[in-house]
């Protein structure tokens, strides 16, 4: 199975490739099927992209395999943005920060006019569940941590390095029957800079590869 869902993850990485252009403005996603991603995008030898990345190993491997990146301070806006997802949703409710990176993704999401999800049948679920990524201030963490377990218990990820900005990584793990509920929740908990859960409303296609291939569904 291990073998089938890395074809399928190149599988969506590859057809998520074929919808960006010359001299566009893209983001880079995190995590194991943008690692599939990048490859596909320097096989197609664009000319002109302008790229920022989400994580350090996502700018790491692109400039191994020749695509620059710049700082995102650089732009204000993006085209496209490309990433891989832990859960999707049939509402379109979305789970990513498995590698710690979901601040800088949603960032980078919310900049790009196109925001592209793909992923491996596997990540499609019938409704999420725990647990939700956090990324949290350390000043004050034990108070946050307080306050976050008054709706459902939530720890730090154990062994889990910063995030790419100095965030404390931490797993939301109570009650996600209702998404949107609990992502103002989370949003409104101070110490909380982030959270895992993106909405319909950010992505714009979810590209989705299994046994039968590529599957696009759009959301926006």
């Amino acid at each position: 199975m291990s073998t089938d869902v890395e074809a399928w993850k190149r599988a969506a990485a590859i057809a998520a490739a074929e919808e960006i252009e010359d001299g566009m403005r893209l983001g880079l996603g995190t995590g194991s099927t943008v690692a599939h991603l990048l490859p596909a995008i320097a096989a197609r030898n664009l000319r002109g992209l302008r790229c920022v990345a989400t994580s350090v190993a996502t700018e790491r491997q692109a400039a191994e395999l020749g695509i620059a990146v710049e700082p995102f301070s650089a732009l204000t806006s993006l085209d496209l943005a490309i990433d891989g997802a832990d859960q999707i949703a049939p509402d379109g409710w979305i789970v990513k920060g498995g590698g710690g990176a979901h601040t800088r993704e949603k960032i980078v999401a919310a900049a790009a006019e196109r925001f592209v999800v793909i992923a491996d049948a596997s990540k499609v679920v019938d409704a999420l569940v725990a647990p939700v990524p956090l990324e949290l201030l350390a000043y004050g963490l034990p108070a946050t941590l307080a306050a976050l377990g008054a709706d459902g218990p939530t720890a730090v990820r154990a062994g889990a390095p910063p995030s790419p900005d100095g965030g404390v990584i931490a797993d939301y793990a109570g009650d996600v029957s209702d998404p949107e509920a609990l992502a103002a929740r989370l949003s409104a908990t101070p110490g909380v800079i982030d959270h895992g859960l993106f909405p319909p409303s950010l992505t714009s296609e979810v590209i989705v590869a299994g046994p039968d291939g590529p599957v696009r569904r759009a959301l926006a």
